[in-house]
């Protein structure tokens, strides 16, 4: 089946430059549903000219916190089209929130893809950037694409061994055999079995460091309700998955934005993969997993991926 992109709404308002863009509701298709995504455009902006293709990490959505970034990437004159995976957000798919290697890399694929039709692109200045599990995803698409200009990994999960040696002995049983309760289900055509993306330590979570619950509800939106669980069956995903290995194979610039007190995203491993890279650049931050999307770490942070930009994808 064939879904055409579709535009629903479109809001101006100035960004934190005071300069005006518009941020259009669209969505493109990718497998058997669509992808939401935000398309942002800044009024000024070179025509045809560079696009900065965004998505968020483990279980992540849009509005938490990607706007951020990407208003400060419009203001500088960079056109976004930040994205919700398949069955997240408001994204299509079934079951809701199943979060799976392979579909979300597809997604990436989709959304490059759709990126360089818009009239407004170059087609040939496609820029990915990914966060967290995302961040991974941005380096495997940039080794895989060519003819992407540049890429941003941002506190990036690269090694899945590492980031399993983050759970405590007992919160890696539960997981695991959560994860595979959820595959026996999903083969019984029964409902997913979930567990939450984050949790207290010693919690039965993806994500139980002392940092993850305070960090994660940092990012949503005041009053925020949307779902933070998927099936546990990505657990099984996790520790068999090395996205960091690709960073040899990307040819373009990348910048990789790393977490030194990161306990989520070990930041030796990244350090390590991110040098490997031809082109690769590391910038190390004395702050933890989620410091970087809030606040001076978050200024500190977008200031140093704005003159990557400028560097590599020049705005006319």
């Amino acid at each position: 089946m064939t879904h055409a992109p579709q535009q629903s709404t479109t809001t101006t308002h100035p960004t934190t430059e005071g300069i005006d863009m518009t941020r259009t509701d669209i969505t493109f298709p990718s497998g058997e549903t669509t992808c939401a995504a935000w398309h942002y455009q800044p009024e000024s902006a070179e025509n045809p000219g560079p696009i900065i293709v965004m998505g968020h990490g483990l279980g992540g959505v849009r509005e938490e916190r990607l706007d951020a970034f990407a208003e400060r990437f419009a203001a500088a004159g960079y056109a976004c089209l930040v994205f919700d995976y398949r069955y997240f957000g408001a994204s299509g798919g079934e079951p809701r929130q199943l979060l799976d290697v392979k579909s979300q890399r597809e997604d990436w694929k989709a959304a490059v893809a759709f990126a360089r039709t818009l009239p407004t692109v170059d087609p040939d200045r496609v820029v990915v950037w990914g966060t967290s599990f995302g961040g991974g995803h941005s380096i495997v698409t940039a080794a895989q694409d060519k003819r992407i200009a540049a890429a941003i990994s941002q506190c990036p999960f690269t090694d899945g061994l590492a980031s399993g040696t983050t759970m405590s002995p007992i919160t890696s049983a539960k997981v695991m055999t959560r994860a595979i309760r959820d595959v026996v289900a999903a083969r019984l055509g029964r409902a997913p079995v979930m567990i939450p993306t984050y949790g207290a330590p010693g919690s039965t979570a993806l994500m139980t460091s002392p940092d993850a619950v305070a960090g994660v509800e940092a990012l949503m939106p005041p009053g925020a309700t949307y779902p933070k669980g998927v099936p546990a069956r990505i657990a099984l995903q996790i520790p068999v998955n090395f996205p960091g290995r690709e960073a040899k194979n990307v040819t373009c610039p990348l910048h990789v934005a790393v977490c030194e007190r990161d306990t989520v995203a070990p930041p030796k491993p990244t350090q390590r993969y991110a040098a490997q890279a031809p082109r690769g650049e590391i910038k190390l931050y004395d702050a933890g997993h989620f410091d970087i999307y809030v606040g001076e770490w978050f200024e500190r942070n977008v200031t140093d991926q704005l003159d990557f930009l400028a560097r590599h994808v020049p705005v006319a």
